[in-house]
């Protein structure tokens, strides 16, 4: 870990002959095969991590990695999906479950708050001991009082029959803004393609999260158009938001299997005819084949 926890004790003492780390009995481990801790004391760089987390019996050996990783930031640095993939090789669909386990164990809150501008963005809080009301949360300024929300949806007339609550839909592990940003322009799009598939503002608010399900399975913008666009019966289409959520939550395709990032492709040189005895070789440049290339210039024997 590269970051001091300004939390921890300055003065606090090794743990090297507690209970968790016995430096006593090493004969006896040695024998049965169990580690030995070989323990350095950090005085800087460095970040405390409970054993409740190190050893969870829960998180997956992913999870705890991650957890580690994020406790180990400065505040105000970015964990979205897109820059831990873009920083470890597991993937978006690994990391976006592994996100999602941290945070049902509790070591990651996300809420949305409301800026004094009004602008609702999604404040994510790092625990390193879950349970404890602020303990280890990454802490940044409280957001000024807000304007009260307005609902977008206008106000019934008189005689007209209540409107029925949409049908929920599935939420993405982790809703980063970039992701949620594409859902709703994929939404936005559907009315291009056909008239009916025009949806309000409060539509697009509900099902936004449900295609940012699909777009986190690695499915491009063009395949979720597909899914909700084809095959759509010609009578008209009463509730298109209703029957959207329908098809977003029924056909959700599964999380695809990890894959292990391709070996780049080895590199085949183009062949060239050799300048002394003319055999084919490859090579980047004209030259000489392996036989025929000189002897590098060595040390010359003492006389």
């Amino acid at each position: 870990m590269d970051t001091q926890n300004i939390s921890a004790r300055p003065h606090a003492r090794s743990r090297n002959g507690g209970e968790n780390h016995p430096s006593r009995g090493t004969r006896a481990n040695t024998r049965s095969g169990g580690v030995i801790h070989d323990n350095s004391r950090h005085t800087s760089r460095f970040t405390v991590i409970g054993n409740h987390l190190a050893q969870h019996a829960e998180l997956s050996l992913l999870a705890i990695g991650l957890a580690v990783h994020i406790q180990s930031l400065p505040g105000g640095a970015l964990i979205d999906i897109r820059t831990l993939a873009a920083r470890f090789p597991e993937g978006k669909t690994r990391i976006a479950a592994a996100l999602r386990e941290l945070e049902a164990h509790g070591y990651l809150r996300r809420t949305c708050e409301r800026t004094s501008s009004g602008r609702v963005v999604t404040r994510t809080v790092s625990c390193n001991q879950p349970g404890r009301s602020g303990a280890g949360a990454a802490e940044g300024p409280e957001p000024g009082p807000g304007p009260e929300p307005r609902s977008r949806r206008p106000a019934r007339r008189e005689g007209e029959p209540p409107r029925r609550a949409l049908p929920a839909v599935p939420q993405p592990a982790y809703p980063a803004p970039d992701l949620l940003r594409s859902a709703v322009e994929v939404l936005a799009g559907l009315r291009r393609g056909d008239p009916r598939l025009l949806l309000s503002a409060t539509e697009v608010e509900h099902l936004a999260p449900a295609v940012a399900a699909w777009l986190e399975r690695d499915l491009p913008p063009s395949a979720v158009h597909h899914a909700l666009t084809a095959g759509l019966p010609p009578e008209p289409l009463h509730r298109p938001a209703a029957l959207l959520a329908h098809r977003l939550a029924a056909q959700l395709p599964p999380v695809p299997p990890f894959s292990a990032p391709a070996a780049p492709d080895a590199v085949r040189h183009p062949l060239r005819n050799c300048e002394t005895c003319d055999r084919a070789f490859r090579a980047p440049a004209p030259g000489h084949c392996r036989d025929c290339r000189p002897e590098p210039p060595g040390p010359h024997p003492a006389g």
